[in-house]
């Protein structure tokens, strides 16, 4: 494995602790519809931008909605949920050292500029990653699993993303960075289970409980270990 030359940070679940909260979101705007969604589907939409999420939502409920009902459900609901995000540990650290290193950072996000604006607020130290994909960057033509928010960050970093290290934690999000070319750093919660279609075998992607675990190996890569 070789040193990075960016870090590409996901958001949901990886730098902030937003997946539950996004999945009784979702759960509220199903049950809101008369639909129950079972842990494997909250699964499922983890790392997956919010208009994507409502277009398999309507699939599963089988109820002939319009997505805008689905997203006027969700909005508010949404709101009212993510300010309270906490940030994962050694989320601020981690990002906090490649600011100070000069290491250059892309956050890859699948949620809305205005999503991002509400979770990262009481988070001020995730503006120190200045250049941004959002679920409705202007630019990107698919979503996560698609690896175009990947090739998107690189590209506007000026890198090829092989050189980029990708720090994911869902499914979705990990087959983006993959198929974009990245070295893949997955972080795993402990309470999770269900199945990969990645191999966890070999180097990438890398497979990790904290994100200490990537700290350390940019710091020996640094310190030229």
């Amino acid at each position: 494995m070789n040193p990075p030359k960016a870090c590409l940070f996901d958001l949901d679940g990886l730098l902030l602790d937003t997946e539950p909260l996004h999945g009784q979101t979702w759960s509220e705007v199903a049950a809101f519809f008369g639909g129950n969604l079972t842990q494997k589907q909250l699964l499922f939409l983890r790392g997956r931008r919010r208009v994507d999420c409502a277009y398999q939502i309507k699939e599963w409920l089988e109820k002939p909605l319009e997505i805008k009902e689905l997203l006027a459900i969700h909005q508010p609901i949404s709101k009212r949920l993510l300010s309270q995000a906490k940030a994962m540990p050694g989320a601020e650290s981690l990002v906090r050292w490649c600011f100070e290193q000069e290491k250059p950072m892309a956050l890859v996000t699948s949620s809305s500029s205005e999503s991002l604006g509400i979770k990262s607020a009481p988070h001020p130290w995730l503006k120190m990653i200045k250049t941004k994909v959002t679920g409705d960057d202007s630019a990107l033509k698919k979503g996560k699993p698609a690896p175009d928010p990947f090739l998107l960050a690189s590209k506007k970093l000026g890198l090829n993303p092989q050189f980029c290290w990708a720090l994911e934690d869902s499914e979705s999000g990990t087959q983006s960075a993959l198929a974009a070319g990245c070295q893949v750093w997955v972080l795993h919660n402990d309470d999770e289970s269900f199945d990969w279609k990645i191999s966890p075998k070999g180097s990438n992607p890398c497979h990790i409980k904290n994100l200490t675990t990537a700290l350390e190996q940019l710091k020996k890569f640094n310190q030229g270990e």
